[in-house]
């Protein structure tokens, strides 16, 4: 048996991704929790390649669920594909995750394991929180998600219907790319459930230079979002150094770690264009400590001081260069 499966001799958080070590949640997490007052908690991370095998996922999913102190898991990357390996395993399901086919958090209650999708939530925290106010009712912009995957799902949840923003504060139309056609019918799928008026656009792409033509295109004011996965699990961009941001645009790199080339893209442009350029680092704040209050039934703020501090012992830890400025 793998390490990673030997029975927990503490209360343990799982970390289900690609490339786990490298991430600023394995030197911030012990830290977390002393601040949080989790006593003797410990992060373990679980590499999988990216679409890999059900078995593995289930492997997982089982070894969590039987084993006493294993409280929990967050999941990145693999979140589609887990799901659909391990649906059968979960007692409850909650809301967005049935909705949007993912599971982004695994916690247990009274004896029950649970499956969550908090990407909805945290991708709406950090949206609302850099948006400027009414930005799509006052610009008429657009908004372009590269890539299909569980990430772009939960951000075009919180676009088209989201439960904060009013109905005429969306924006005018929602592009969508990936290179695959099953994620774009999957996406397609899930999105006629949201039952919004927003129009959607969903476009397979080959190449790079396919994304730029649609970003070249796009209204003044427009979100453009690398949620490709393009800059962390795998290198490089989703657009090439030619394309054209639209002026007075917003530019989201998912991303906080890697070669993050999407972010040196957009900032050669900042002046010019007129942009604000946003890396990921508040959606990871916010998504584990949405996954960490549910795991360990605790209550974090979304903001103010116990927030703030988080940032700052995670940044303490070694929090990349402010690639976004």
């Amino acid at each position: 048996m793998s390490q990673f499966y030997r029975p927990a001799t503490q209360p343990t958080l799982y970390f289900v991704g690609v490339s786990t070590a490298k991430s600023s949640i394995i030197t911030s997490f012990p830290r977390w929790a002393d601040y949080l007052k989790i006593p003797d908690a410990q992060i373990v991370g679980v590499d999988f390649p990216i679409h890999a095998d059900p078995d593995s996922y289930r492997g997982v999913v089982e070894f969590i669920k039987s084993d006493p102190l294993s409280r929990g898991a967050l999941v990145t990357t693999h979140k589609i594909d887990l799901f659909a390996a391990c649906r059968d395993l979960f007692d409850e399901i909650d809301r967005h995750a049935l909705l949007m086919g993912e599971t982004s958090c695994i916690s247990k209650r009274e004896g029950k394991l649970l499956c969550h999708a908090k990407d909805p939530i945290s991708s709406g925290l950090t949206l609302d929180g850099f948006l400027p106010a009414n930005h799509w009712e006052n610009s008429g912009a657009e908004a372009f998600v590269i890539g299909a995957g569980g990430a772009a799902i939960a951000i075009t949840w919180h676009l088209m219907q989201g439960e904060t923003q009013k109905e005429a504060n969306r924006p005018s139309r929602v592009i969508i790319s990936d290179l695959h056609p099953s994620r774009l019918a999957e996406i397609r799928k899930i999105h006629a459930r949201f039952h919004s008026t927003v129009p959607v656009e969903y476009i397979q792409v080959s190449e790079p230079r396919d994304n730029d033509f649609v970003t070249n295109r796009l209204k003044p004011g427009s979100l453009v979002v690398n949620a490709s996965g393009l800059g962390k699990d795998a290198p490089g961009s989703p657009l090439t150094d030619a394309a054209r941001f639209p002026v007075n645009g917003i530019v989201w790199e998912l991303n906080y770690r890697g070669d993050l080339v999407f972010i040196r893209q957009a900032n050669a442009q900042k002046s010019a264009c007129h942009l604000q350029v946003e890396d990921g680092w508040t959606y990871f704040l916010h998504g584990w400590t949405r996954v960490i209050a549910e795991v360990f039934q605790i209550d974090i703020p979304v903001a103010g001081k116990t927030f703030d501090r988080l940032s700052k012992i995670a940044v303490s830890t070694g929090r990349p260069l402010d690639t976004a400025k």
